[in-house]
């Protein structure tokens, strides 16, 4: 079957949105191959983006699409006219000749049976495509000329070729001039390659002369192999000196989004240089110049050397762009030098002051007034961390901030926290206390490690316990999609600290005394949520994050639910650890039937209670008045078995308890059975529906089972 190519050729798209173009346009493809009638997979259509093209291709789509039926159901027989002659007027049919009849239960009903002969795939494509692209979504997009149409960049060419043959045809960007036409692009077998090095138009017939074509023309289309490119020409230029590229995935695919033909060079850092710290180094060339720090093979240190990635060649085999780029990481470095010369000339203690100046929320204060909020916390924190030392952390919570008044964080705000460190260990101050200051923002992503060691753990709940009080206190909560203060992420923060580092903190209790530090400074702002429910909201909040951070290790969201549900459990390892077991009890043959069977009590129970206006779970049941021996065998194993578990539970071995719970399987099984609850006699029925209300209770100790699917 034939060939679907179509390139979008426009200026220069922004690295950061090629990626998600290059998927927007595959689903779109895909959308568009099912029009077609091809019943193709996703994996079909293949897309790639480079700084000036999107380009997709699907490899098989049928010359012609399949015809097809449709059929419509109208009014039922003997309906009134005017209803027929709206559903003919409709569907297009000239009368009721054209119509069948069908019986549709009872009744008939007229039904429109239309058959829409097949089209040339060509002229589909033909059709779609302008909607296609007109409605292509941006992040950001612009208009250019006197074009109404928005795009990311102006829009070039429009390369539409399927079978070999230019599909025909032309998109118009309407004019924002009435005296002026309407801006057109129309869809052509014409590329061109490299902007310097070819730019000579390319005939277009298929995607494997496509892309030899541009190869040629120097412009490599896949991301990934502009990617792999880059590796291996700079390990060319590298080995020889014993070095390597210092691993940066970020930049990789940033500067594979920049270029179109990957031209490797390397440079030298002035010896002078050496001393700075390595992350400011590396900053420095990472941030401002797209440049690829070296390492000494085996040995992990920076070494004086830097790689740029040009997308250009030049006849001196690069001397000129060598010597400019070095010239100017000389400028940036000698700059990156004064700051970190200046910083050193005061002590990190003298800058707190200076964080009054910033501010940290207009309703929350300066950076000053959270730093003596994390302050006030620091004692109750240390409580709960193991090897915690309230002087040294106090130390640190003090400090942590001071370096957002320095001159490098000021330039590189990236290296807040980390000049700290450099900043403490160069004033003298205690290893443990430059390490928090350095860690106490961790973790800031998925991919980052959490702080192990316990300074650094109590200035780090510091700082993301007293951001998710105060911002929860004033009402700044993330709705939707919005997330301004990043409060999820700082609450997965949290999360992963206390469960990696196996803390047994309670939450709420940590929070509540969050709110109580923050009193004072929103007393005059007329808050009006009570301290309860704002706890309320954060657990709640947390719950649903626990559910995120917990997804990857198949634990079900549900779970964490019926746990939570129970109220007052704030300590988050013993509620993964109760989840856990919980997961592996109702994921066993004895735990999915005592499910059902907890459902089936649950509803006799809430049903009775109803009609009866009475609380059978409150009074236990007359054990001397029960009849037969399977209720009277239930009776017993709840007797035995509810004062077990509630031991196990509170010794926090769920393991066990669950394995206790087990036991009711049978009894359970065996009341339902042969027992009637609802029997005539008032004071027997009352009887098993508190048999039925130990079983809800029992069961409820362990998480609220009613909210577990399944």
């Amino acid at each position: 079957m034939p060939e679907f190519l179509i390139e979008l050729f426009s200026e220069e798209i922004p690295a950061r949105m090629q990626a998600r173009a290059a998927e927007e346009l595959r689903a779109r493809l895909l959308d568009l191959a099912k029009d077609s009638g091809a019943g193709i997979p996703a994996d079909a259509i293949r897309c790639f983006a480079t700084p000036r093209r999107i380009t997709g291709v699907i490899d098989d789509l049928p010359a012609e699409q399949a015809a097809k039926s449709t059929e419509r159901k109208g009014p039922r027989v003997g309906a009134p006219e005017q209803a027929i002659q709206g559903f003919l007027a409709s569907t297009g049919l000239a009368g009721l000749d054209a119509c069948v009849i069908r019986a549709v239960g009872n009744a008939e009903f007229y039904f429109a049976i239309q058959h829409v002969p097949g089209r040339a795939t060509i002229e589909v494509l033909r059709e779609k495509l302008p909607e296609l692209i007109r409605s292509f979504p941006w992040p950001k997009s612009m208009r250019w000329g006197h074009g109404t149409a928005r795009w990311v960049r102006p829009l070039h060419r429009i390369v539409a070729v399927f079978g070999g043959t230019p599909i025909g045809g032309e998109i118009g960007f309407g004019s924002s001039d009435p005296s002026r036409p309407e801006i057109t692009i129309p869809f052509s077998n014409v590329t061109e390659g490299h902007r310097f090095l070819a730019p000579e138009p390319i005939i277009v017939e298929d995607f494997a002369g496509y892309r030899a074509s541009l190869l040629a023309a120097k412009v490599v289309i896949d991301p990934a192999e502009r990617r792999a490119k880059i590796i291996a020409d700079a390990a060319a230029l590298t080995a020889p000196l014993g070095l390597q590229l210092k691993s940066d995935p970020g930049l990789l695919d940033e500067v594979a989004g920049l270029i179109e033909w990957p031209v490797i060079r390397i440079g030298r850092i002035k010896p002078e240089f050496m001393n700075l710290p390595p992350e400011v180094l590396t900053t420095s060339m990472r941030t401002h110049q797209k440049y690829f720090a070296c390492e000494n093979s085996g040995v992990g240190s920076l070494a004086p050397y830097f790689i740029v990635v040009g997308n250009n060649e030049t006849r001196d085999g690069g001397a000129q762009m060598i010597a400019g780029n070095e010239k100017v990481l000389r400028a940036r470095l000698s700059d990156a030098q004064f700051f970190w010369d200046q910083d050193r000339q005061a002590s990190l203690e003298s800058r707190v002051g200076k964080l009054v100046e910033r501010i940290f929320h207009a309703r929350l204060g300066t950076v000053r007034d959270k730093v003596q909020r994390m302050s006030a916390l620091t004692p109750a924190l240390c409580r709960y961390v193991p090897g915690a030392d309230v002087a040294l952390a106090e130390r640190a919570v003090l400090l942590a901030k001071a370096d957002l008044s320095s001159a490098m964080v000021g330039e590189f705000p990236e290296l807040q926290g980390v000049m700290g460190r450099y900043l403490a260990r160069h004033g003298g101050e205690p290893d443990a206390v430059a390490e928090a200051i350095a860690r106490h923002y961790a973790p800031v992503g998925l991919a980052d490690d959490v702080p192990t060691e316990a300074t650094a753990i109590v200035a780090a709940l510091a700082d993301k316990i007293d951001t998710l009080a105060g911002f929860f206190a004033i009402a700044e909560k993330p709705t939707g999609s919005k997330d301004p203060y990043a409060l999820r992420r700082a609450a997965l923060g949290i999360i992963r600290t206390i469960l990696e580092n196996g803390l047994r903190l309670p939450l709420r209790s940590v929070f509540a005394e969050a709110l109580a530090v923050l009193g004072p400074q929103l007393a005059d702002q007329k808050i009006t949520t009570a301290t309860g429910e704002i706890l309320d909201e954060l657990m709640e909040f947390f719950a649903d994050r626990l559910k995120v951070a917990l997804r990857e290790q198949g634990i079900r969201h549900d779970l964490i639910s019926a746990v939570f549900a129970l109220g007052g459990e704030d300590d988050l390892v013993r509620l993964v650890d109760r989840t856990r077991a919980l997961q592996g009890f109702v994921a066993s043959e004895d735990g999915a039937n005592l499910l059902t069977a907890y459902r089936r009590a649950f509803k006799i129970v809430q049903i009775e209670e109803k009609k009866d206006g009475a609380a059978y779970t409150v009074t236990p049941p007359d054990v001397t008045a029960l009849e037969l021996p399977q209720e009277r065998a239930l009776a017993d194993c709840l007797a035995r078995i509810t004062p077990e578990s509630a031991g196990l539970l509170a010794a926090e071995d769920f393991t066990a308890a669950m394995a206790s719970l087990a036991q009711l399987r049978q009894p359970v099984d065996d009341f339902f059975e042969h027992v009637t609850v609802n029997a005539e006699q008032p004071a027997l029925r009352v009887n098993r529906l508190r048999i039925l209300g130990q079983i809800w209770l029992t069961l409820n100790r362990v998480a609220d089972f009613s909210r577990i699917e399944g």
